[in-house]
């Protein structure tokens, strides 16, 4: 039988959508076709954030309920009418990624199963000038949505002082995003550095409530997260829908509008009457771009105070002026025996030696495979770290990791009465194109002589499972996928 199928006219283009009736929100009976129609009610204030950019196709061909996974390499059979543009990544690989210019490319997409919108902080014109800092306001578990406003209230105070707008929106998960329109002058690296900057600033302004700190260990409150600037990483962009329950847009605000503003209000029942009413808050950003000079400046004067670079993602090899890539608990020499030759030395065996023992992993869990036997967390040969922390799941998706846990508070009643909402540390890795769930446990809080041992994991998911050998940062040839 022919597939099901609607073509709409959009513009002076035919786009089908294939499937159309496929529920792809069950709480409220959201089906694919919903979701385009949403994205063509509020398609300028989409453009305005993701048009004429390179994007990342974060899709669920199965609904928000199932499993996303990424597509960076444009598909082949595109519209011609659709253009790319050729991207390089940190690790050296390249792809054509899609860029989407009008409302059709953007139903187009989304009838690939693409909810959110994920376009780099650059035009397709200039890969190498980014055109938005993006201030990325991530609580850590157990934060209030009010303290996450206040924290995106002293951020516009932080871009003010130094002469740049913030367009806020909400996240459409658990933040606050703060974008702001600048001048393409300034490389990636330097507008990181401009994003750490910021993350400092707002840090001290609110050290209560905010914090700049890398290292899950060392935060608190609400983390700005300065990385989301470096080359290669993306953000839901304005108006795209989150894969919730309740279909949650990303929704641009007024800066009046943010300190009673509730995320949940936000949704693609209610973002289009609202888009109609009033148009899209965050419809002037491009007129508004700023210099970076005066947070370079900052940038220098923390410097100069003795705050240098702080740490890039673990994607990235060590930079220079980065601190020391090891968490503060595992820290066991001075800073500056790090950057000796002796330590780049060092370095260069640890790596040597990690391709072993990747190579040895591999061995174990396809002989702990095929004799049937679950794994256990993977050794390292690296100190124990003096905080508590044990894993407790790896699974494919959150909700399987989190199942995981529920289990493991069954099995340790007293511990997990014991610990704070911020000791349960719940992680998404990156896998070959997809994420896939860490969940371990901090017991400091727990007393050492009720804390339970590592256990094997409950499930213990392998991402590599598939492939011939795990991919890895700086290496050009992609794993090859078993015959």
């Amino acid at each position: 039988m022919p597939k099901e199928q609607e073509v709409l006219r959009i513009g002076d283009r035919d786009v089908v959508v294939t499937n159309p009736g496929k529920i792809f929100f069950e709480a409220i009976g959201a089906t694919k076709l919903d979701l385009v129609r949403y994205y063509l009610a509020v398609a300028p204030g989409a453009l305005t954030g993701a048009g004429g950019r390179p994007m990342a196709l974060k899709r669920f061909v199965n609904g928000a309920a199932g499993e996303a996974f990424f597509q960076k390499r444009a598909p082949d059979n595109r519209p011609e009418w659709l253009r790319t543009v050729t991207l390089s990544f940190p690790s050296g690989r390249t792809a054509d990624e899609i860029v989407i210019d009008d409302a059709a490319g953007l139903a187009w997409i989304v009838n690939l199963g693409c909810l959110d919108l994920n376009p780099h902080p650059v035009r397709a014109d200039d890969l190498d000038h980014p055109d938005e800092l993006r201030v990325d306001l991530d609580p850590v578990p157990g934060v209030g949505w009010s303290q996450i406003r206040d924290v995106a209230m002293v951020t516009k105070e932080s871009l003010e002082a130094v002469g740049l707008t913030g367009w806020p929106k909400t996240s459409g998960s658990r933040g606050i995003h703060v974008n702001v329109r600048i001048e393409r002058k300034w490389t990636y690296p330097e507008v990181r550095r401009a994003a750490l900057a910021i993350a400092r600033d707002v840090e001290r302004r609110a050290p209560a409530i905010a914090t700049s700190k890398w290292w899950k260990e060392e935060r608190h409150g609400v983390f700005l997260d300065y990385n989301q600037n470096a080359k290669d990483r993306t953000v839901a962009s304005a108006y795209s829908v989150r894969p919730l329950p309740d279909a949650r847009v990303s929704t641009p605000l007024s800066w009046d509008e943010l300190p009673t503003a509730e995320a949940e209000a936000f949704t693609i029942s209610t973002v289009p009457a609202r888009f109609a009413a009033i148009g899209d808050p965050g419809a002037g950003i491009d007129a508004a771009p700023g210099s970076l000079e005066a947070l370079l400046e900052l940038s220098r004067r923390d410097e100069a105070a003795g705050m240098g670079d702080a740490p890039w993602p673990p994607n990235y090899r060590k930079q220079e002026g980065e601190p020391p890539r090891v968490q503060p608990s595992k820290q066991r020499r001075a800073t500056k025996d790090y950057d000796t030759p002796e330590a780049e030395a060092e370095r260069e065996k640890s790596r040597a030696a990690m391709e072993k023992r990747f190579t040895a992993e591999l061995e174990r869990r396809q002989a702990a495979n095929a004799a049937g036997v679950g794994t256990t967390p993977t050794p390292t040969g690296r100190r124990r770290s003096a905080v508590p922390v044990i894993e407790i799941s790896r699974a494919k998706s959150k909700a399987e990791a989190l199942e995981g846990l529920e289990r493991w508070k069954v099995r340790h009643p007293a511990a997990a009465d014991a610990l704070d909402v911020a000791d349960v540390l719940v992680d998404g890795m990156r896998g070959r194109s997809s994420l896939w769930y860490r969940v371990r446990v901090n017991l400091t809080h727990v007393p050492e002589s009720e804390r339970p041992p590592q256990e094997a994991l409950d499930p213990d998911y392998d991402p590599w499972a598939e492939y011939a050998f795990p991919d890895r940062a700086g290496q050009l040839e992609r794993s090859p996928r078993k015959r």
